[in-house]
């Protein structure tokens, strides 16, 4: 509804009480309707997935149109973000938010710093899921409430051409609302589990769960050794499983994206079912690394697979785990995302071990062959030695090539020595255009960085404290960070702003007209920053 709309609504409400509400102001409702759009994380993720839906739609009809997303662990480093986008790029189109469960479990858990494993509470996923969007609305209502603002003082100055082009902006007011690809682990237990965490986090308003095929119990991040997978019919059942919270909760076209580990995962907890040669059970357990035995060989306690006639000991560790072939991996990796697409999944993540486009689209080319509009989330992983990788990706071609490299360490070339030299210059650029290429090449709909914010806060911490503790003293805090937010235009050098108190200002005089009480006088220190 138009601003102006929802004005002349209110004030039909008003006057048809006939007196009683004579106090309300219909503008100020009008304002305060505009800055909170979104009454429910329903409303949210029903909006959302709209806007994922169309984005993939995008996508299929020309793969320069992927999406990027930053992990982010509050919702102020959320807020921050988004407004920044909009800063910089006047729109959040194709922008999103990811929510990584090893940021939850390294910062959010009420046990402290834990490892990805699964071991923090899992209510802690929803919660900041709508601690989240409570920032992102937030970042509405402030954003709002300074065109309203700049509205009446154009309207004290007589400015009708300004006053007009205020209240257009306002009528086409770009929310800082945007999708969140929420990490959902392993399901936190069984199917059920999984589905009553679902509806808690499509409540807070996530609409794109992504949910990975290892064993909840064994959960290991994507970047660790010791991963485990399930059988196919055990990961489908959680798929459901969120498909029907989805459904439940009236979020029709809400996105689930299912993650392989089977990559560098080479050890399974359970043998498959299987009732006969060639079904997913049996694929499953075709990758088992095993030993032709007579009955003669079998030993108590033996595990025996029945394969064509012949017996078949699975090699199980005294973990009690059984283990993969070696070399399977991207094999499993195929199979686990054509049997997830073809079972309601909406998007795939294979988890690797570098980031590498021919290696990625050597495994969505083979899937793409069975299903042609698979589409991946990649993790562009801090995990990953970027800079190494690259560097060593380009001596290798160049080696391959016949280029004389003989200049360089390849196990080396990390060092700084080698930052102005020819290969790390063709390295840096094939990094900056790995999103586009591998959105090109490999099918990948959306890049995504798993735990940038947390590296950030890390660094930005790290060199406030050398320089504030130093010898720069209050210089360090000055020059390095509150200059700069000035000349920049980061909206929290205005602090009291952000928090909300222009807003809280705003809502005492509609409450309390001329004897409000406001923190926004001439004596604020923040109009220095004016």
């Amino acid at each position: 509804m138009a601003y102006q709309d929802h004005i002349i609504e209110m004030s039909q409400l008003i006057a048809s009480k006939k007196g009683p509400w004579g106090g309300i102001d219909p503008e100020a409702v009008a304002r305060m309707r505009l800055q909170n759009r979104f009454k429910t994380g329903l409303e949210i993720a029903r909006y959302t997935a709209g806007i994922m839906r169309a984005d993939m739609a995008a996508y299929d009809a020309d793969p320069a149109n992927y999406t990027q997303s930053l992990g982010c662990w509050h919702g102020f480093v959320a807020q921050q973000k988004m407004i920044s986008i909009k800063k910089h790029f006047g729109t959040t189109k194709g922008k999103y938010i990811y929510l990584s469960g090893w940021m939850v479990a390294a910062l959010r858990s009420d046990f402290g710093p834990l490892p990805d494993q699964s071991m923090h509470e899992k209510t802690s996923v929803p919660a900041l899921i709508e601690e989240i969007y409570t920032f992102l609305k937030q970042a509405d209502a402030r954003e709002l409430n300074l065109m309203f603002r700049d509205l009446d003082a154009a309207r004290a100055a007589g400015d009708k051409a300004r006053e007009q082009t205020l209240q257009d902006a306002i009528d086409g007011f770009e929310t800082h609302v945007v999708p969140i690809i929420a990490d959902i682990d392993a399901g936190f237990g069984n199917a059920e589990a999984t589905y009553l965490l679902a509806k808690k986090m499509i409540e807070a308003g996530a609409c794109a769960l992504q949910i990975e095929n290892q064993v909840s119990d064994e959960k290991q991040c994507g970047h660790q050794d010791g991963k485990v997978t399930v059988p196919h019919e055990d990961f489908l059942a959680k798929v459901r499983a969120c498909r029907y919270a989805f459904l439940e909760l009236g979020v029709d076209n809400g996105i689930i994206v299912t993650r392989t580990d089977s990559l560098g995962a080479g050890l399974t907890k359970q043998i498959a079912v299987s009732h006969t040669p060639g079904d997913i059970g049996d694929q499953y357990n075709s990758f088992l690394d095993c030993e032709e035995i007579s009955p003669a060989d079998m030993k108590n306690g033996d595990v025996v697979l029945n394969r064509g006639g012949k017996l078949l000991r699975p090699k199980r560790l005294a973990s009690n785990l059984f283990q993969f072939r070696a070399g399977s991996g991207e094999d499993r990796c195929v199979l686990d995302s054509i049997t997830s697409l073809q079972n309601g999944a909406d998007i795939l993540w294979i988890e690797t071990e570098k980031p590498h486009v021919e290696q990625i689209a050597g495994m969505m080319d083979r899937i793409r062959a069975v299903v042609p509009n698979a589409k991946l989330a990649y993790n562009n992983s801090p995990s990953f030695n970027w800079t190494l990788n690259f560097r060593q990706q380009v001596y290798d071609a160049w080696a391959k090539a016949g280029k004389d490299v003989s200049a360089y360490d390849r196990e080396g070339l990390m060092s700084a020595q080698y930052d102005v030299t020819e290969l790390a210059v063709e390295a840096d650029e094939r990094i900056r255009t790995f999103q586009a290429d591998g959105a090109k090449r490999a099918g990948i709909f959306h890049h995504l960085i798993t735990l940038p914010t947390y590296h950030t806060a890390a660094l930005s911490t790290d060199n406030l404290a050398k320089e504030y503790f130093g010898t720069q003293g209050m210089l360090g805090y000055v020059k390095n960070v509150q200059r700069q937010e000035i000349r920049q235009g980061i909206a929290c050098v205005r602090h009291q702003n952000m928090s909300g108190s222009d807003i809280g200002d705003d809502h005492k005089e509609y409450f309390a007209g001329e004897a409000a009480l406001k923190a926004g006088g001439v004596h604020n220190t923040m109009g220095q920053f004016a």
